[in-house]
């Protein structure tokens, strides 16, 4: 048997309340952290993810470059380089932070998921091969800002709540 993921868990007000196990997390509505990651070309494309079929939320839907739960004792951007090292075979880029991190809550009634994140989000270059971990990881492709902001207007459900509010919050669509 598989142990649980567990992470690191906070009250409204940020003080830490444990571990707790990942279901239980998203079943309860716990505030957890997670960084974002996105990763550009040098000519100003995105890449984007399209989650696995397996995945237990927002399945097949275009996402962010990397999204990563923390681990314990994990910092913000040691989870980016970590998510970007496992889901997309990416290692030792320089990461900028994108603002301060920020609260978001998306719900998911049909399935008892109420996701409450305090979330980091960075930008990175690269130019390199992108070799996609399968179980995480069905597609990537690249997207101009402006291309991706069509996309997102004309097929909203497409991709993922998070990354549309990123693309929000940072003014690209």
């Amino acid at each position: 048997m598989t142990a649980a993921e567990l992470f690191e868990t906070f009250d409204s007000d940020g003080r830490p309340l444990g571990l707790v196990p990942r279901h239980e997390v998203h079943r309860r509505g716990l505030w957890h952290r997670a960084s974002n990651v996105f990763l550009f070309d040098s000519r100003g494309a995105l890449y984007l993810q399209r989650r696995a079929a397996t995945k237990d939320v927002w399945p097949n839907a275009w996402d962010l470059s990397v999204g990563e739960h923390l681990q314990p004792g994990e910092s913000f951007e040691q989870a980016a380089h970590r998510g970007l090292a496992e889901e997309l075979s990416v290692y030792d880029i320089a990461l900028t932070p994108l603002g301060d991190a920020v609260r978001g809550c998306v719900e998911i009634p049909e399935q008892h998921i109420r996701d409450c994140e305090l979330q980091q989000s960075f930008r990175g270059v690269y130019d390199g091969d992108i070799v996609a971990d399968p179980a995480e990881v069905a597609q990537v492709k690249q997207m101009t800002l402006d291309e991706l902001a069509a996309a997102v207007t004309a097929h909203p459900d497409d991709f993922t709540p998070w990354l549309r509010s990123r693309l929000r919050a940072f003014g690209w669509m």
